[in-house]
């Protein structure tokens, strides 16, 4: 029998590399498009406007959501932190109730979330079981996780905490630019850790989270603690520039506001007990090894 799984934010980043990789190993993949579907593997929806027919869920084996507005696009002007929420929100609660309406033969759910749950812990370990922070991107991602649960009446749910991906679309790509021209260093002293992920051990968690039926929070972070200096000297030695400039915490907090205190400022080691617990092995286990696979 054919393996389907249903995918919502398949044109971003993570989204389009998991339907790659689910499809090239002869799974069938329907994605939730928001236009016009271009093929039979498509199904549009409108999250917020309109509800999703159950149908189009019926007779898969997981359903993935993923996207979102993106964290990325800066300043988070009131407007645009609004869009991040929404976003978030509308998408889920269209999910949840279309999986509700199924009952017992809804499929297993498995949603995105974000290692900003956390929000900044300095010297503390991080596990699933770690109480969450108290960031803009800390509140969002408790509510986000609050919407998927609406679904564990009938279903399984995980929770996907995704750190960073280190990739050239992901979080290197605004570093890529500074390296380039020669001006990168130390982000608010550099000293405090960063949760990171390759793209591979992103989708490859993904689908090890699908297979193994995983319930409840899982950190999609890579098993070895790096800093904001160890990524970004890294990053720079693999491109042949310096690393030097620092730009002071108070002046990232004054030009980015709560993007600067939600993502570069963050102590947070963030640890993936739940997925080597459950056998997962890491193609990808330090951050040099990431940026030197992405770069």
């Amino acid at each position: 029998m054919t393996r389907r799984i249903v995918i919502s934010g398949a044109s971003g980043l993570i989204g389009s590399a998991l339907r790659d990789s689910l499809r090239g190993d002869g799974v069938e993949v329907t994605t939730l498009v928001r236009r016009p579907p271009r093929d039979d593997g498509e199904v549009q929806w409108m999250p917020g406007v309109s509800a999703l027919n159950p149908e189009v869920l019926a007779g898969a084996e997981a359903v993935v959501a993923l996207g979102g507005a993106s964290v990325g696009r800066l300043p988070w002007t009131p407007r645009y932190k609004r869009e991040l929420v929404e976003s978030r929100l509308d998408a889920t609660h269209t999910l949840t109730t279309a999986l509700r309406a199924l009952r017992t033969d809804a499929p297993a759910f498995v949603s995105a979330s974000a290692v900003g749950y956390y929000g900044s812990a300095p010297g503390e370990v991080l596990t699933e079981d770690s109480a969450a922070g108290d960031t803009f991107l800390a509140d969002l991602t408790v509510r986000w996780e609050d919407a998927a649960r609406r679904a564990e009446d009938h279903t399984p749910v995980a929770l996907l905490r995704t750190a960073p991906v280190i990739h050239r679309r992901g979080v290197l790509r605004p570093m890529i630019t500074l390296t380039r021209l020669g001006v990168a260093g130390p982000l608010g002293g550099g000293d405090q850790v960063w949760p990171w992920i390759s793209l591979t051990d992103e989708v490859r968690g993904i689908r090890h989270v699908i297979d193994e039926r995983i319930a409840g929070p899982v950190n999609l972070t890579g098993p070895t603690p790096a800093t904001a200096n160890d990524i970004g000297r890294a990053l720079a030695v693999r491109m042949h520039r310096p690393f030097w400039l620092p730009a002071p915490a108070w002046a990232l907090r004054l030009a980015l506001g709560d993007a600067a205190v939600s993502l570069l400022l963050p102590d947070a080691d963030v640890r993936p007990t739940v997925l080597e617990r459950t056998g997962f092995a890491f193609t990808h286990p330090t951050a040099q090894e990431a940026v030197a696979a992405a770069v």
